[in-house]
């Protein structure tokens, strides 16, 4: 889903990428979407393309090392699926190869270029809320039902729910808001005859005494905003709107004029009140938004050296949070 969903699409959208080949193990089907594609049976042979610049790693999360090391060790640039690594130590591993040998091992964090954490992001710069008090970030799905995946339901390093969604949650927070001065986590399971957690909240503290709160369940049967945020003159709330996987999923083409704009009535709702104790509410529509974003991150860093949005600091306070 990986592939198909959040990277071929945009590699053979972007005219700064040609989309040469991808490993196929079993099936042979990509040739059906991409015509002329190599198709390689193993990492290795891939690999062993010279002609390929850029390798994108979205295998199972405890591989995700193993094959970027790898990579960087044929002279390729990496862009990696998150989990970027298990342990801080071994993204740290990487990034010193990476600079060895002159390459770029580079965190893939689509979901800062979501519609709906993006109109959070507006409502931050327009200053409406205020000093921030509390804010929750939530990713929430219904699935009681164990899953097929066996590297995310098996008891190994990098299963469970914290390492599957919390990485999305954990970089829209410290994109925004920094590094915290400290945080606590709770882990939890409630599915029947689940082996690795399927509940995660962290509770971040940042100067000024502002609390972040970070919630991801798969036993949500009716979610709630996504995003809250209360502050000393407004609170803004916002639900979740996933309209570019739900876009992807039907076919539709990240070059399509309608990719990344949100449905109506998804607006997100901001309640202000003024000096004299006055409420004023106001619906914050989306602006457009494109994962294409971030492979143009990636093409910039690449091609003209310029910094990468996802900083190498932000990645290890992720996963130092992950992990600890």
């Amino acid at each position: 889903m990986s592939g198909r969903l959040f990277h071929a699409p945009f590699v053979n959208a972007h005219e700064g990428f040609e989309l040469t080949a991808l490993v196929e193990r079993s099936k042979k089907i990509a040739h059906e979407n991409y015509s002329g594609i190599k198709s390689y049976d193993t990492v290795d042979a891939l690999l062993d393309d010279e002609t390929i610049e850029l390798v994108i790693v979205n295998t199972p999360n405890p591989t995700h090392f193993e094959f970027t090391l790898k990579a960087l060790q044929k002279g390729k640039h990496v862009l990696t699926e998150k989990p970027f690594t298990i342990t801080p130590d071994k993204a740290k591993q990487l990034f010193e190869v990476a600079k060895k040998n002159q390459l770029h091992a580079l965190p893939y964090q689509n979901r800062r270029f979501d519609s709906d954490f993006l109109s959070v992001k507006n409502v931050l710069d327009s200053g409406k809320l205020g000093r921030l008090v509390e804010v929750h970030f939530r990713y929430d799905r219904y699935r009681i039902a164990i899953g097929p995946k066996a590297t995310k339901e098996n008891p190994i390093p990098g299963a469970g729910l914290l390492y599957d969604l919390g990485p999305h949650l954990l970089d829209q927070v410290l994109s925004t808001f920094g590094m915290p001065l400290s945080w606590t986590k709770t882990l939890a399971h409630f599915r029947p005859h689940t082996q690795v957690d399927d509940y995660a909240h962290i509770h971040l503290a940042y100067p000024d005494n502002l609390q972040v709160f970070v919630t991801t369940s798969l036993m949500v049967v009716d979610s709630k905003p996504a995003y809250i945020l209360n502050g000393t003159r407004g609170s803004y709330a916002k639900q979740r709107a996933d309209i570019q996987e739900e876009q992807l999923l039907s076919g539709m083409s990240p070059n399509n004029p309608l990719y990344g704009i949100e449905k109506e009535n998804q607006e997100g709702s901001l309640v202000t009140v003024d000096e004299e104790g006055i409420k004023q509410s106001e619906k914050v529509k989306s602006i457009k938004s494109s994962y294409l974003n971030i492979f143009d991150a990636v093409h910039k860093t690449i091609r003209e050296g310029k910094p990468y949005p996802v900083t190498q600091e932000q990645l290890l306070a992720q996963l130092r949070i992950l992990n600890g």
